[in-house]
């Protein structure tokens, strides 16, 4: 294992650290932290070789962020006798990491935290920057904290075996990170290693999830608690994808598809309103459709996503604030007309 960084946080600190397996991170866990709950989902739990005694087991997918899930680690916790400087290691995909994060954070006022993501997406977003949330009114992330873990383990091997279908999920988010970089390299990492990538190569991937980390970290450490604009950048896309997973009732689309149809949404509304630069967007629009993301689909329930749309947690004074590119890293927070909304979601 090789230590990547140490992540500032305000007064938060997280070690991120490069495994090679995830052998190595259970078997360094279990012998050197004394107090441990063991959070996975059914799909992860496989590759757990703990007691069961100590490990709480999630549904997986979507529904697993909920109060009943909060409750059932929390009672695992009280069972096991964890005190607060006990850990909760969350082993699974963005779900497990953000309900996992959740209960730890509210567990006895906050006990120890270590995530090990095991998707692309969880990897290069829910792992580093202390968001947790549930799904509460089939609102997506309505209710959460800011608490960073105290240690990411980060394999990118693991994303070896992931089903297609999950890869691609995690690209949506990595392909936003090389719009907000502040240079172009990530951007074209992306359009010149396109069959390195989709054949997982394992250089690739390490320089993928890596480089794309580091731009998650330029904004979460100049911003910690999202509350001067600058962390904002990472939302890009988010409002757009957040409304159309609500709308679809949060299962009929996968977060990191519908963050990847947000951001054209985002960069389509720059260019209407002649914010985004013409030849910036068209080449970030090709890149996502290179990777077969399909942002083109039209929205046929227009108010029920409207309505999904007025339940989003980034309002500020009552209006709904989308994040605006005009160029490469160049962020603006901006509201939009309802009809610019619409005339996006619905154009064919």
């Amino acid at each position: 294992m090789k230590h990547l960084y140490d992540c500032i946080l305000g007064e938060k600190r997280t070690e991120v650290i490069l495994a090679t397996d995830v052998a190595s991170i259970t078997s360094h866990i279990e012998t050197t932290i004394r107090s441990v709950l063991w959070v996975c989902d059914t799909n992860t739990v496989k590759f757990l070789a703990t007691d069961s005694q100590k490990t709480v087991v999630l549904p997986s997918g979507e529904e697993a962020k909920s109060w009943q899930s909060i409750e059932n680690i929390v009672a695992a916790a009280v069972k096991l006798r964890l005190a607060r400087d006990g850990f909760i290691v969350a082993f699974g995909g963005g779900v497990v990491c953000d309900t996992a994060a959740f209960a730890a954070s509210i567990y006895m006022r906050g006990c120890q935290l270590i995530l090990i993501p095991t998707t692309l997406l969880s990897q290069v977003d829910a792992s580093l920057g202390g968001k947790t949330a549930i799904d509460v009114f089939t609102i997506k992330n309505l209710v959460g904290t800011f608490y960073p873990a105290k240690h990411v383990f980060v394999c990118p091997t693991i994303v070896k075996s992931l089903p297609e279908k999950e890869f691609k999920n995690g690209l949506g988010e990595t392909l936003k990170h090389a719009l907000l970089a502040q240079d172009q390299s990530l951007m074209e990492f992306f359009e010149n290693q396109q069959r390195a990538i989709m054949r997982r190569d394992a250089m690739v991937l390490e320089r993928m999830v890596i480089d794309s980390l580091q731009v998650k970290r330029f904004y979460i450490e100049a911003d910690p608690r999202e509350e001067i604009g600058i962390r904002s950048a990472l939302n890009l896309g988010h409002t757009f994808a957040h409304a159309l997973e609500s709308a679809g009732n949060l299962n009929e689309w996968a977060h990191g598809e519908a963050v990847a149809w947000g951001v054209a949404k985002a960069l389509e509304s720059g260019l209407k309103l002649k914010i985004t630069d013409h030849v910036f967007a068209e080449r970030a629009l090709r890149l996502f459709e290179s990777y077969g993301f399909n942002i083109g689909y039209r929205v046929r329930h227009i108010e029920r996503f409207m309505l999904a749309l007025e339940g989003d947690k980034k309002r500020k004074s009552g209006a709904v604030r989308f994040v605006m590119l005009s160029n490469q890293g160049k962020i603006r927070l901006e509201t939009l007309e309802d009809q610019i909304i619409k005339s996006v979601i619905s154009r064919t």
